[in-house]
């Protein structure tokens, strides 16, 4: 009976085997190489027209041509969405007033305040994705949905600009 009352004996204290250290360190090393893989950016598998949004910088060329591309017929409008949210929209037409294909292009948005201070600014690209070229003469209209303009916006037309352009290579 008195044994009962006696404390148990301790278990011996195991050694972590070194096996299991080195599983261990497997397990942490391939979680660590998945999560690299899994967030790592492709390189140089994208081409310039894939992501127009990027600021990439435009030749010498394309900085030129950029003149030569016409934003006409901007127009306004205010719609609720599915959220019941309201939602500005940008109406407007790209024309393409030059002599050259253009394969990518992107434009900015710029709303302002009372104080014509930058209130909000998008770029997004324009020719669809994929890009369908533009070609001398044409026209093309786009639509840009904005879901947060803020309040501050003085309700004038923002200024819209060219700030993205590729021209397609000539065979």
């Amino acid at each position: 009976m008195q044994e009962i009352l006696q404390n148990p004996p301790e278990p011996e204290q195991r050694k972590p085997l070194p096996l299991n250290i080195l599983l261990g360190a497997l397990v942490v090393i391939a979680i660590a190489l998945s999560f690299w893989f899994a967030f790592k950016a492709p390189s140089g598998s994208a081409s310039r027209v894939s992501r127009p949004n990027v600021s990439v910088p435009m030749s010498t060329a394309e900085l030129a041509y950029a003149k030569s591309i016409q934003i006409e017929n901007i127009a306004l409008s205010r719609a609720e969405n599915f959220l019941h949210q309201e939602v500005t929209i940008l109406d407007a037409d790209a024309v393409n007033a030059g002599q050259q294909t253009v394969a990518g292009m992107s434009i900015t948005v710029e709303f302002f305040d009372d104080l014509h201070q930058v209130v909000l600014r998008e770029t997004r690209s324009v020719l669809g994705i994929p890009p369908v070229a533009l070609g001398p003469g044409q026209k093309r209209s786009f639509s840009i949905s904005f879901d947060r303009v803020p309040s501050s916006w003085n309700l004038q037309q923002p200024a819209v600009h060219v700030s993205y352009l590729q021209l397609a290579i000539l065979k």
